[in-house]
């Protein structure tokens, strides 16, 4: 079983796997979403160990904070989930734009505050880089929130290695959030030197590269949403990468486990990253997502699935 972890050089203490929430009131990432079903997520993961929930504003606007901050509220136990969340988007005049202006981040936390019910966020992340406010005043002005109590940790999403180290020039970033799975693996090089030297906890998004990492796909499977338009989901692509996930089924097996299992267990293991935010959009998926902490890999085992998909 994995050990609870700290989030950079914060006190934020977390089970590893959390639950990545898009699919809770994401109604602008996924079409046809059942709210009830969506409360029902969150509220399974809470009572089967989960203590990691990640939202932001950008999941239906808001709406994902609001299921949550029901859940909590009605369930009575907000001190013992950590809640991040994020923003920097903006709609104005009908026009979608990026913010990290510290008058916008300020407003956004108060924002975020009302709809998740709560008086802090454990974590809180600027969602998305702008072009013009300098990251380091905009990561000042997270920190003037953390010394007020309304933020416990800083985190910081789709910065480029050269923002991440802008941002971090005063030493106040405790978390970056970035796309890294076993198919795209630049962060190896472009950021995770930096956050291992600089105690910044890593968390990848899309830890199953949107579900085909996770061995629920044959080559017969077909995508009429976002992932028909994505290339790892098409022709010769989407073979090889199966035939490499086919050859994870094997050690599964031999692990009594899931191919989904083996690839968290791969993530946890590597120096550079702390959790993994997994999606679900139903309640025994979180559970299912959870079994990876009784999952341990070798070093070899380690080694010989980071050389499969290194080629």
């Amino acid at each position: 079983m994995t050990q609870n972890v700290k989030l950079g050089k914060s006190d934020v203490i977390i089970n590893p796997i959390g639950l990545g929430a898009n699919a809770v009131g994401g109604h602008n990432i996924y079409p046809n979403l059942d709210e009830e079903v969506g409360k029902s997520l969150v509220q399974t993961g809470i009572e089967n160990g989960l203590d990691f929930i990640d939202t932001a504003y950008g999941y239906g606007n808001g709406r994902s904070e609001e299921l949550i901050g029901q859940v909590l509220t009605s369930m009575g136990n907000r001190s013992d989930v950590v809640l991040a969340t994020k923003a920097a988007q903006t709609v104005i005049d009908g026009e979608a734009g990026v913010n990290n202006s510290p008058t916008f981040l300020k407003e956004a936390v108060d924002d975020s505050l009302k709809r998740l019910q709560t008086d802090y966020i454990d974590l809180f992340y600027i969602h998305f880089p702008d072009e013009k406010t300098p990251k380091d005043e905009a990561v000042g002005a997270l920190k003037e929130l953390k010394d007020a109590g309304k933020i416990r940790a800083i985190g910081i999403s789709n910065f480029s290695p050269e923002q991440v180290k802008e941002a971090n020039k005063d030493g106040y970033v405790d978390v970056l959030q970035g796309h890294y799975n076993l198919l795209k693996r630049d962060a190896e090089t472009d950021y995770f030197p930096y956050t291992l030297d600089n105690h910044i906890t890593f968390i990848p998004y899309f830890p199953f590269a949107s579900g085909i990492l996770a061995g629920k796909y044959s080559v017969n499977s077909t995508f009429e949403d976002f992932r028909s338009d994505m290339p790892h989901y098409q022709g010769d692509q989407f073979k090889q990468i199966l035939a490499k996930v086919d050859q994870l089924k094997q050690l599964a097996s031999d692990k009594n486990t899931e191919v989904a299992h083996i690839v968290l267990a791969w993530y946890l293991k590597h120096n550079a990253i702390d959790a993994v935010i997994p999606g679900a959009k139903r309640p025994e998926q979180v559970i299912n997502n959870l079994r990876a902490l009784d999952v341990t890999l070798t070093d070899n085992e380690f080694s010989i699935i980071s050389e499969l998909f290194a080629k």
